[in-house]
């Protein structure tokens, strides 16, 4: 096959890679994972069964446990899961933001006492980046990491850190002062749960789903230097190292979330008859189901090669590609959500169906990590060289 296809034609590991992941998911489906969040519990059973086959660790070193793919690999586990309904939130900040950090910047003791543990799904690791009042502008980032002596004092607060309650640490954004120009810049910390100084509160979501919402407080929190992950100067890079696996990851959370709404759609207009034929032989129901199937298509063909560019270590490329993805993916995916309720009229919104609840949840994707307008004025100011307005 010509390298020209090979970019956007799966290759035969690929598809096998999708086939197990399906099959896996078909198992426990979009009720499992819902009953899940009704009994306050999270989906243990199907982390347990996706380490185990190895999925969770697909994307990390083989010398620490993993699986020595890419981000291309991990992104169709979470793709496939969230196309049989029930996708794991935490593959999003565990093995791809944190592990992929960890492997890259971190040193060999922090790799040996994690990768091993992030890669069988034994031990998971948050991220905590955002916060109450710097939104989207990482510039405004407050919380800060001061040295005392050896060790490093960390005073913040961080907002909406995803499953803080289950995680052993959390990998921290922090600013340090550069002794040189005296302006601040961001670095990683390891901080683990049970870390003096470190509290973490609820925070009262609409959206129903197993793993939960936290605003963390860092109160004068003393870290050893072991805590801090790779080079104190690399920060920017290192950050930009998770960031691009996140956004690569939540177009395929809300490409799969697409799916399953899709395929839902698709059956149900297949077998509904109202008059003589299925109400899917209708133009007005067809062309729309068509459009988020091509929509959803077009999203995959980005994120493959936004993972393709950054498992090639190429990041500037990779970090346009990731957002056009991110960005992609989360239109499509409330479109289809939209689209598939809209088609089974009243039983879109029946808890038989499964489908009301993603009304909320699709919009996730178009909200976080990163807002469409943030992409927006990324890509018009980095990619079409437009002045920026803030």
């Amino acid at each position: 096959m010509s390298p020209a296809v090979e970019t956007v034609v799966e290759t035969e590991e690929h598809r096998a890679l999708r086939a197990a992941v399906a099959a896996l998911g078909q198992r426990y489906g979009r009720e499992y994972l819902a009953r899940t969040a009704r009994e306050g519990r999270h989906p243990d059973e199907l982390w347990a069964d996706a380490a185990k086959l190895g999925y969770l660790g697909v994307n990390l070193p083989e010398e620490y446990g993993g699986g020595g793919g890419g981000i291309a690999e991990l992104s169709i586990v979470l793709e496939e899961l969230g196309a049989a309904g029930c996708p794991l939130l935490m593959m999003v900040v565990s093995p791809a933001i944190c592990g992929t950090v960890i492997a890259r910047f971190g040193t060999e003791a922090q790799k040996r006492a994690w990768l091993p543990g992030l890669a069988d799904g034994s031990r998971t690791m948050a991220f905590g980046i955002t916060e109450p009042d710097a939104g989207s502008n990482s510039h405004r980032i407050t919380t800060t990491a001061r040295r005392d002596g050896d060790d490093w004092i960390l005073t913040g607060r961080k907002v909406f850190i995803s499953g803080v309650d289950i995680a052993d640490a959390t990998l921290i954004v922090g600013r340090t002062e550069d002794a040189r120009t005296g302006r601040l810049k961001p670095c990683l910390f390891i901080v683990p749960r049970d870390a003096p100084g470190f509290g973490r509160s609820v925070i009262d979501m609409e959206l129903q789903a197993a793993e939960k919402q936290f605003e963390l407080t860092l109160d004068d929190v003393r870290l050893p230097p072991s805590s801090l992950v790779g080079d104190e100067d690399a920060g920017l890079l290192q950050l930009f190292a998770g960031l691009n696996p996140e956004r690569i990851m939540t177009a395929a959370f809300a490409i799969g979330m697409g799916r399953y709404a899709l395929a839902k759609a698709v059956e149900y207009a297949k077998t509904r008859q109202v008059w003589r034929e299925p109400i899917g032989a209708h133009q007005a129901i067809a062309h729309p189901l068509a459009q988020a199937h091509i929509e959803l298509e077009l999203a995959r063909l980005m994120m493959q090669k936004a993972a393709r560019l950054y498992d090639a270590g190429d990041d500037m490329a990779a970090g346009e590609a990731a957002n056009m993805a991110k960005y992609a993916a989360g239109e499509a995916c409330v479109r289809a959500v939209d689209q598939a309720v809209h088609t089974l009229g009243g039983n879109g919104l029946t808890r038989e169906y499964g489908l009301a609840s993603l009304i909320t949840a699709a919009r996730v994707a178009r909200i976080a990590p990163v807002s469409r307008e943030m992409i927006l004025n990324f890509i018009s100011h980095q990619t079409l060289g437009l002045p920026k307005s803030y």
